[in-house]
């Protein structure tokens, strides 16, 4: 009996995961192709045209140095706008009813939805990644497995909290709300662009109380083997942050919060 219900929790789990994916990948020019457009004119812009002016920055060219934050910056935008406009749609469109009576544990609910947002995240920073090489050809990552274990938790913490603003959502522009007015901003200046290191005293102090400066260099330890922060430190935090929104949602989907009306 546990066989036959653990094969159809991975059916149904495999299922609700391929249509996350090709929902994703059917429109591959509007979810696929935006970031590395973007992201070649961010090389093209601040690598190769800015970037010779400022010189180096921690020991690095300036577009070798910017890499991994565009990379990430990516990973996190696309992992969270995933998710978030997936299950909002569904709950627009009433089908989140059929998903909730059905058999499915909410944990394979989530699940499914999530590595949807994963697996575009991760797509994504592979293309950045690939695009990054034009620019820079003979760019080498210090830290293979940090940098994709950095990727992928990065990507899971970020369709978590996509799917929480997409459970609380009342219309479509509240879905907008916070990449525009919160993500966004604290990804600029969460070391994308620069080290912390050239900033004064204070504003060194106030950036360290900003949780995307420790996403940001731990993929940049990983990538190029400098950081700002300390790597043991990030990615538990990481990881505690990562069980709490995965509790929180479990609880949201359970109580039908936001969900059921």
């Amino acid at each position: 009996m546990n066989d036959i219900t653990n094969k159809t929790i991975l059916i149904t789990l495999w299922t609700l995961t391929s249509k996350e994916i090709r929902r994703f990948m059917r429109i591959w020019v509007q979810t696929l192709v935006p970031p590395a457009v973007t992201m070649s004119l961010y090389f093209v812009i601040f690598g190769s045209l800015i970037g010779p002016r400022i010189g180096e920055m921690d020991g690095f060219d300036y577009v070798q140095f910017m890499i991994p934050g565009l990379i990430m910056m990516s990973v996190i935008t696309n992992s969270y706008a995933n998710v978030v406009s997936s299950f909002y749609g569904v709950k627009f469109q009433k089908s989140i009813e059929e998903l909730l009576i059905s058999p499915m544990p909410h944990w394979v609910i989530l699940l499914g939805f999530i590595l949807g947002g994963v697996s575009r995240g991760v797509l994504v920073g592979i293309i950045v990644y690939c695009v990054s090489l034009i620019f820079y050809p003979e760019f080498e990552i210090a830290n293979l497995a940090l940098t994709l274990l950095v990727l992928v938790l990065t990507a899971i913490l970020f369709s978590l909290m996509g799917f929480i603003n997409a459970v609380f959502a009342d219309s479509f522009d509240d879905i907008s709300v916070i990449p525009t007015f919160v993500l966004t901003p604290l990804i600029y200046l969460g070391g994308v662009f620069y080290s912390i290191n050239i900033l004064p005293e204070l504003w060194r102090q106030v950036s360290m109380a900003n949780p995307m400066l420790y996403v940001v260099n731990t993929f940049r330890e990983g990538m190029l083997g400098i950081s700002d922060v300390s790597i043991s430190f990030s990615l538990t935090m990481i990881s505690i942050f990562i069980f709490i929104f995965t509790s929180l949602s479990l609880y949201l989907l359970h109580k039908g919060i936001g969900i059921r009306e």
